[in-house]
């Protein structure tokens, strides 16, 4: 047996025993008052069977202490996979997990870190953990016909994931939120380089005028409008009136 070989069998031997001995040890501490459990599958792993037993592991767990979990399956790396066989494997992992996943339901996303799947799966969880999300939904809605919007888009403050959103017309590029999401991501880097905090920003073009601003302590609010000759002034009134609106809802609708 090579050094190589040895290194690599003993390297899996321990964790195995590091993962037989957390699921022991610390079983019901972890699985107690869980909301919602995360499950990454690596597309490529060749230990598929070792893999289910884990997740077996903890769904008996989760059944066990907080059977009222979300479940989401993360199919990852699945930019390894040829792209014409990709939807057909995922949907064989999907209902595979589904039936070992029984009787708890699961939600299972394809996912890679080189386009905009994992931010799209990320985004659907916290909204799915969100309390009363229509009603939410609802006061955007308003604030949006208020603010003559197209579109509004509550950002979670620090990654900028999507949290909700209110839109009054068709768009054409499903990934507009991926990419605004990063693009916004990259311009507050920039803003820390240089020890300035990103608060506000306004983007102008003939067809369009938009405006981020901070909305709650905890969110950033994204408004679009077709007219771009509307008066800044208006629309940072509008926001600014919303703001102790949308700061009572936080209490009761943000995920904590």
């Amino acid at each position: 047996m090579s050094q190589e070989i040895h290194d690599g069998w003993v390297q899996q031997v321990d964790q195995e025993t590091f993962m037989e001995n957390y699921f022991a040890a610390q079983r019901d501490h972890i699985f107690r008052n869980v909301e919602v459990l995360i499950y990454v599958f690596d597309v490529e792993s060749r230990e598929i069977e070792r893999d289910m037993h884990y997740y077996q592991d903890c769904l008996e767990a989760i059944l066990a202490n907080s059977k009222d979990a979300k479940i989401f399956c993360l199919i990852h790396k699945m930019d390894l996979v040829q792209e014409e066989l990709r939807n057909k494997i995922f949907t064989e992992r999907l209902n595979e997990l589904k039936t070992r996943s029984e009787p708890l339901k699961i939600t299972a996303f394809a996912t890679s870190i080189w386009d905009e799947t994992l931010y799209k799966a990320w985004s659907s969880i916290v909204h799915s953990l969100i309390p009363n999300v229509r009603q939410l939904e609802s006061h955007l809605q308003n604030f949006a016909t208020i603010c003559e919007a197209d579109e509004v888009v509550l950002f979670e403050r620090t990654t900028f994931l999507v949290i909700s959103h209110s839109t009054r017309i068709e768009h054409s590029d499903v990934h507009r939120f991926e990419k605004i999401s990063n693009y916004m991501k990259q311009f507050k880097l920039s803003c820390g380089k240089f020890q300035a905090q990103f608060k506000s920003m306004e983007i102008r073009q003939a067809n369009f005028a938009a405006f981020f601003d901070v909305l709650t302590a905890n969110t950033y609010v994204m408004v679009i409008m077709s007219d771009s000759s509307v008066e800044s002034a208006a629309t940072q009134m509008n926001i600014s009136v919303a703001r102790k609106h949308f700061e009572k809802l936080e209490v009761t609708h943000m995920p904590r």
